[in-house]
Protein backbone atom coordinates (compact mmCIF):
# COMPACT_ATOMS: atom_id res chain seq x y z
CA UNK A 1 0.00 0.00 0.00
CA UNK A 2 1.32 3.33 -1.17
CA UNK A 3 2.37 6.14 1.73
CA UNK A 4 0.30 9.44 1.14
CA UNK A 5 0.91 12.75 3.16
CA UNK A 6 -0.99 15.41 2.47
CA UNK A 7 -0.15 19.23 4.31
CA UNK A 8 -3.06 20.99 5.09
CA UNK A 9 -4.58 23.41 7.66
CA UNK A 10 -8.20 24.59 8.91
CA UNK A 11 -10.16 26.03 5.83
CA UNK A 12 -8.18 24.70 3.14
CA UNK A 13 -11.18 23.83 0.44
CA UNK A 14 -8.42 23.03 -1.91
CA UNK A 15 -7.00 20.48 0.12
CA UNK A 16 -10.67 19.10 0.91
CA UNK A 17 -11.06 18.61 -3.22
CA UNK A 18 -7.04 16.53 -3.17
CA UNK A 19 -9.05 14.19 -0.05
CA UNK A 20 -12.14 13.91 -2.16
CA UNK A 21 -9.97 12.73 -5.68
CA UNK A 22 -7.75 10.31 -3.33
CA UNK A 23 -11.03 8.71 -1.82
CA UNK A 24 -11.90 8.55 -5.88
CA UNK A 25 -8.49 6.99 -6.51
CA UNK A 26 -8.27 4.80 -3.46
CA UNK A 27 -9.80 1.63 -4.99
CA UNK A 28 -7.46 2.20 -8.42
CA UNK A 29 -4.44 2.55 -5.72
CA UNK A 30 -4.77 1.69 -2.70
CA UNK A 31 -2.99 4.06 -0.24
CA UNK A 32 -2.49 5.39 3.50
CA UNK A 33 -3.49 8.70 3.85
CA UNK A 34 -1.66 10.67 6.60
CA UNK A 35 -2.77 14.47 7.07
CA UNK A 36 -0.51 16.52 8.50
CA UNK A 37 -1.63 20.48 10.00
CA UNK A 38 1.16 22.49 9.25
CA UNK A 39 -0.24 25.28 11.69
CA UNK A 40 0.50 22.34 14.61
CA UNK A 41 4.11 22.25 13.09
CA UNK A 42 6.53 25.27 12.94
CA UNK A 43 8.17 23.49 10.01
CA UNK A 44 6.36 22.76 8.02
CA UNK A 45 4.60 25.77 8.41
CA UNK A 46 7.75 27.71 6.96
CA UNK A 47 8.22 25.24 4.38
CA UNK A 48 4.49 24.83 3.18
CA UNK A 49 2.69 28.05 3.86
CA UNK A 50 2.15 29.14 0.63
CA UNK A 51 2.13 26.34 -0.97
CA UNK A 52 -0.56 23.85 0.23
CA UNK A 53 -2.52 21.45 -0.80
CA UNK A 54 1.17 19.90 -0.39
CA UNK A 55 1.39 15.93 -1.32
CA UNK A 56 4.12 13.80 -1.15
CA UNK A 57 3.27 10.40 -2.55
CA UNK A 58 6.47 8.47 -2.03
CA UNK A 59 9.04 10.22 -3.41
CA UNK A 60 6.99 12.39 -5.64
CA UNK A 61 6.01 15.63 -4.48
CA UNK A 62 2.73 17.60 -5.59
CA UNK A 63 1.52 21.35 -4.83
CA UNK A 64 -1.09 23.34 -5.56
CA UNK A 65 -3.09 23.20 -8.01
CA UNK A 66 -2.93 19.53 -7.90
CA UNK A 67 -5.14 18.57 -10.99
CA UNK A 68 -7.04 15.48 -10.83
CA UNK A 69 -5.24 14.24 -13.59
CA UNK A 70 -1.81 14.95 -12.09
CA UNK A 71 -2.76 13.28 -9.35
CA UNK A 72 -3.52 10.29 -10.67
CA UNK A 73 -0.66 10.26 -12.87
CA UNK A 74 1.61 10.25 -9.64
CA UNK A 75 -0.31 7.65 -8.04
CA UNK A 76 0.28 5.21 -10.87
CA UNK A 77 3.78 6.19 -11.47
CA UNK A 78 4.59 5.43 -7.24
CA UNK A 79 2.17 2.28 -7.64
CA UNK A 80 4.06 0.88 -10.48
CA UNK A 81 7.77 2.15 -9.06
CA UNK A 82 6.39 0.33 -5.50
CA UNK A 83 5.76 -3.17 -7.21
CA UNK A 84 9.34 -2.76 -9.41
CA UNK A 85 11.60 -2.88 -6.23
CA UNK A 86 9.05 -5.61 -4.88
CA UNK A 87 9.98 -7.83 -8.14
CA UNK A 88 14.13 -6.57 -7.57
CA UNK A 89 14.10 -6.78 -3.97
CA UNK A 90 10.88 -7.06 -1.91
CA UNK A 91 12.98 -5.38 1.24
CA UNK A 92 13.73 -2.40 -0.36
CA UNK A 93 10.19 -1.35 -0.46
CA UNK A 94 9.87 -2.54 3.03
CA UNK A 95 12.56 -0.73 4.29
CA UNK A 96 10.58 2.76 2.26
CA UNK A 97 8.33 2.80 4.93
CA UNK A 98 9.01 3.02 9.42
CA UNK A 99 8.23 -0.09 11.30
CA UNK A 100 8.12 1.20 14.69
CA UNK A 101 9.02 4.51 16.78
CA UNK A 102 11.91 3.24 18.60
CA UNK A 103 14.19 4.51 21.19
CA UNK A 104 16.43 6.04 18.87
CA UNK A 105 13.89 8.18 16.92
CA UNK A 106 12.31 9.32 20.14
CA UNK A 107 15.78 10.49 21.19
CA UNK A 108 17.04 11.73 17.96
CA UNK A 109 13.36 13.81 17.29
CA UNK A 110 14.02 15.19 21.52
CA UNK A 111 17.30 16.42 20.56
CA UNK A 112 16.17 17.64 16.96
CA UNK A 113 13.41 19.84 18.87
CA UNK A 114 15.47 21.30 21.50
CA UNK A 115 19.01 21.21 20.41
CA UNK A 116 19.29 25.08 20.54
CA UNK A 117 18.62 25.13 24.41
CA UNK A 118 20.78 21.87 25.10
CA UNK A 119 23.80 24.30 23.67
CA UNK A 120 22.68 27.46 25.27
CA UNK A 121 22.48 25.45 28.64
CA UNK A 122 26.41 23.83 27.99
CA UNK A 123 27.67 27.58 26.84
CA UNK A 124 26.28 28.96 29.86
CA UNK A 125 27.62 25.78 32.05
CA UNK A 126 31.32 25.95 30.06
CA UNK A 127 31.41 30.07 30.52
CA UNK A 128 29.92 29.68 33.97
CA UNK A 129 32.10 27.89 36.14
CA UNK A 130 35.29 29.79 35.54
CA UNK A 131 33.36 32.35 37.43
CA UNK A 132 32.42 30.10 40.40
CA UNK A 133 36.23 29.34 40.97
CA UNK A 134 36.84 32.88 42.42
CA UNK A 135 33.47 32.92 44.26
CA UNK A 136 35.00 29.72 45.61
CA UNK A 137 38.13 31.07 47.02
CA UNK A 138 36.71 34.02 48.28
CA UNK A 139 34.21 32.19 51.16
CA UNK A 140 37.32 29.55 51.46
CA UNK A 141 36.83 26.74 49.75
CA UNK A 142 40.20 26.63 48.00
CA UNK A 143 39.96 22.37 46.90
CA UNK A 144 36.60 22.75 44.41
CA UNK A 145 38.28 26.18 42.57
CA UNK A 146 41.56 24.60 42.21
CA UNK A 147 40.04 21.62 40.87
CA UNK A 148 38.14 23.92 38.48
CA UNK A 149 41.78 26.32 37.91
CA UNK A 150 42.77 22.80 37.02
CA UNK A 151 40.54 22.06 34.77
CA UNK A 152 40.47 25.33 32.68
CA UNK A 153 43.83 25.54 32.66
CA UNK A 154 43.87 22.65 29.65
CA UNK A 155 41.99 24.61 27.67
CA UNK A 156 43.49 28.33 29.03
CA UNK A 157 46.38 29.68 29.38
CA UNK A 158 44.71 31.46 32.42
CA UNK A 159 47.42 34.06 32.73
CA UNK A 160 46.77 36.53 35.01
CA UNK A 161 47.48 40.19 33.50
CA UNK A 162 45.13 38.88 30.67
CA UNK A 163 41.78 37.48 32.98
CA UNK A 164 39.27 39.00 35.18
CA UNK A 165 39.77 39.50 38.93
CA UNK A 166 37.06 39.33 40.96
CA UNK A 167 36.42 41.00 44.66
CA UNK A 168 39.30 43.04 44.31
CA UNK A 169 40.48 46.33 43.70
CA UNK A 170 40.08 46.25 39.87
CA UNK A 171 38.34 44.10 36.99
CA UNK A 172 41.66 43.48 35.56
CA UNK A 173 45.28 44.32 36.29
CA UNK A 174 47.18 44.37 32.36
CA UNK A 175 50.70 44.67 32.04
CA UNK A 176 52.33 48.41 32.15
CA UNK A 177 52.88 47.69 28.55
CA UNK A 178 49.61 47.58 27.41
CA UNK A 179 49.54 51.44 27.94
CA UNK A 180 46.38 51.80 30.02
CA UNK A 181 46.43 54.42 32.03
CA UNK A 182 44.29 55.10 35.42
CA UNK A 183 44.70 51.49 36.49
CA UNK A 184 46.76 49.35 38.81
CA UNK A 185 49.20 47.17 36.41
CA UNK A 186 49.63 43.38 36.83
CA UNK A 187 53.29 43.94 38.71
CA UNK A 188 52.29 46.79 40.66
CA UNK A 189 49.13 45.00 41.90
CA UNK A 190 51.17 41.23 42.41
CA UNK A 191 54.66 42.21 42.89
CA UNK A 192 55.10 39.76 39.73
CA UNK A 193 57.28 40.13 36.96
CA UNK A 194 56.06 41.10 33.68
CA UNK A 195 58.48 40.00 30.96
CA UNK A 196 58.12 36.97 28.91
CA UNK A 197 60.34 34.39 30.54
CA UNK A 198 59.15 30.94 30.95
CA UNK A 199 59.50 31.20 34.96
CA UNK A 200 57.34 34.66 34.69
CA UNK A 201 54.59 33.29 32.73
CA UNK A 202 54.36 29.87 34.62
CA UNK A 203 53.93 32.26 38.18
CA UNK A 204 51.10 34.38 35.48
CA UNK A 205 49.42 31.10 35.11
CA UNK A 206 49.73 30.05 38.58
CA UNK A 207 48.45 32.95 40.62
CA UNK A 208 44.78 33.22 41.51
CA UNK A 209 44.52 35.78 43.50
CA UNK A 210 43.86 37.00 47.01
CA UNK A 211 41.90 39.22 49.12
CA UNK A 212 43.73 42.58 48.01
CA UNK A 213 43.58 42.33 44.53
CA UNK A 214 40.92 39.47 44.06
CA UNK A 215 40.36 36.35 42.47
CA UNK A 216 41.29 35.37 39.26
CA UNK A 217 38.46 34.11 36.22
CA UNK A 218 39.58 30.48 35.13
CA UNK A 219 39.10 31.90 31.78
CA UNK A 220 40.84 34.36 29.82
CA UNK A 221 39.22 37.49 28.89
CA UNK A 222 39.54 36.69 24.97
CA UNK A 223 38.29 33.04 25.90
CA UNK A 224 35.25 34.29 27.82
CA UNK A 225 34.22 36.95 25.67
CA UNK A 226 33.93 34.41 22.46
CA UNK A 227 31.58 32.03 24.80
CA UNK A 228 29.68 35.28 25.74
CA UNK A 229 29.25 36.26 22.07
CA UNK A 230 28.07 32.29 21.52
CA UNK A 231 25.61 32.57 24.00
CA UNK A 232 24.35 35.80 23.13
CA UNK A 233 23.82 34.91 19.44
CA UNK A 234 22.01 31.68 20.99
CA UNK A 235 19.31 33.59 22.46
CA UNK A 236 18.73 35.66 19.56
CA UNK A 237 18.53 33.23 17.46
CA UNK A 238 16.21 31.16 19.57
CA UNK A 239 13.96 33.70 19.29
CA UNK A 240 13.78 33.97 15.70
CA UNK A 241 15.26 30.66 14.02
CA UNK A 242 14.24 32.45 10.25
CA UNK A 243 17.93 33.97 10.03
CA UNK A 244 20.01 33.44 7.39
CA UNK A 245 23.06 31.64 7.76
CA UNK A 246 25.83 34.43 7.74
CA UNK A 247 28.06 34.68 4.25
CA UNK A 248 31.14 33.02 4.95
CA UNK A 249 33.23 36.18 3.66
CA UNK A 250 31.05 38.49 5.96
CA UNK A 251 32.29 36.04 8.45
CA UNK A 252 35.70 36.19 7.52
CA UNK A 253 35.81 40.00 7.44
CA UNK A 254 33.72 40.95 10.93
CA UNK A 255 34.51 37.67 12.92
CA UNK A 256 38.36 36.01 12.00
CA UNK A 257 39.94 39.28 10.68
CA UNK A 258 39.48 41.37 14.23
CA UNK A 259 40.58 38.74 16.32
CA UNK A 260 43.51 37.29 14.32
CA UNK A 261 44.58 40.72 14.15
CA UNK A 262 45.08 41.59 17.47
CA UNK A 263 45.85 38.43 18.44
CA UNK A 264 48.43 37.06 15.83
CA UNK A 265 49.99 40.38 15.96
CA UNK A 266 50.50 40.57 19.65
CA UNK A 267 52.43 37.30 19.69
CA UNK A 268 55.06 37.67 16.68
CA UNK A 269 55.65 41.13 18.28
CA UNK A 270 56.80 39.62 21.36
CA UNK A 271 59.71 37.20 21.98
CA UNK A 272 61.16 34.37 21.13
CA UNK A 273 59.42 36.17 17.34
CA UNK A 274 59.93 40.00 17.51
CA UNK A 275 59.06 39.89 13.89
CA UNK A 276 56.98 43.86 14.54
CA UNK A 277 56.92 46.43 16.74
CA UNK A 278 56.34 45.38 20.39
CA UNK A 279 52.62 45.30 21.09
CA UNK A 280 50.06 44.25 24.21
CA UNK A 281 46.68 44.21 23.37
CA UNK A 282 44.22 45.43 26.33
CA UNK A 283 41.14 43.81 27.66
CA UNK A 284 39.02 46.28 26.10
CA UNK A 285 40.23 44.69 22.30
CA UNK A 286 40.47 41.26 23.93
CA UNK A 287 36.56 41.10 24.75
CA UNK A 288 35.25 42.98 22.01
CA UNK A 289 37.33 41.03 19.37
CA UNK A 290 36.81 38.06 20.83
CA UNK A 291 32.85 38.55 21.69
CA UNK A 292 32.78 38.97 17.64
CA UNK A 293 34.45 35.96 16.92
CA UNK A 294 32.52 34.07 19.32
CA UNK A 295 29.26 36.11 17.92
CA UNK A 296 29.59 35.96 14.03
CA UNK A 297 31.01 32.53 14.33
CA UNK A 298 27.88 31.06 15.83
CA UNK A 299 25.59 33.57 13.27
CA UNK A 300 27.97 32.10 10.76
CA UNK A 301 26.85 27.81 11.53
CA UNK A 302 23.76 28.17 13.98
CA UNK A 303 21.02 28.30 10.64
CA UNK A 304 22.99 25.74 9.26
CA UNK A 305 22.54 23.57 12.42
CA UNK A 306 18.89 24.70 11.99
CA UNK A 307 18.46 23.60 8.60
CA UNK A 308 19.86 19.96 9.12
CA UNK A 309 17.47 19.89 12.36
CA UNK A 310 14.35 21.08 11.00
CA UNK A 311 15.01 18.71 8.07
CA UNK A 312 15.18 15.62 11.03
CA UNK A 313 12.46 17.22 12.63
CA UNK A 314 10.39 16.91 8.94
CA UNK A 315 10.97 13.56 8.61
CA UNK A 316 10.19 12.15 11.81
CA UNK A 317 7.23 13.83 12.42
CA UNK A 318 6.17 12.43 9.25
CA UNK A 319 7.04 8.82 10.28
CA UNK A 320 5.38 9.59 13.81
CA UNK A 321 2.11 10.39 12.25
CA UNK A 322 2.30 7.97 9.67
CA UNK A 323 2.59 5.14 12.40
CA UNK A 324 -0.11 6.91 14.71
CA UNK A 325 -2.91 6.64 12.09
CA UNK A 326 -1.97 3.22 11.10
CA UNK A 327 -2.29 2.17 14.78
CA UNK A 328 -5.81 4.66 14.82
CA UNK A 329 -6.87 2.73 11.50
CA UNK A 330 -5.92 -0.97 13.28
Amino acid sequence: MLQVTLYTKKGCHLCEQVKDDLTRLQAQYPHQLTEIDIEEHTDFHKLYALEIPVLQIGPYTLKAPIQSEDLAITLAAASQRKDQMNRIDPSMAMQEQPQKWGKADQIVYWIANHYLKLINLIVIIYVGLPFLAPVLMKVNLTPPARAIYSLYGVVCHQLAYRSFFLFGEQLFYPRQMAGLTGLKSYSQATGLPEINSADAIVLARQFVGNDRVGYKVALCQRDVAIYLGILVFGFLFSLNRNLRSLPWYIWILLGLVPIGLDGVSQIISQPPFSLIPFRESTPYLRVLTGFAFGFFTAWFGFPSVEESMADTRKILYKKKMRLLQAEQQS
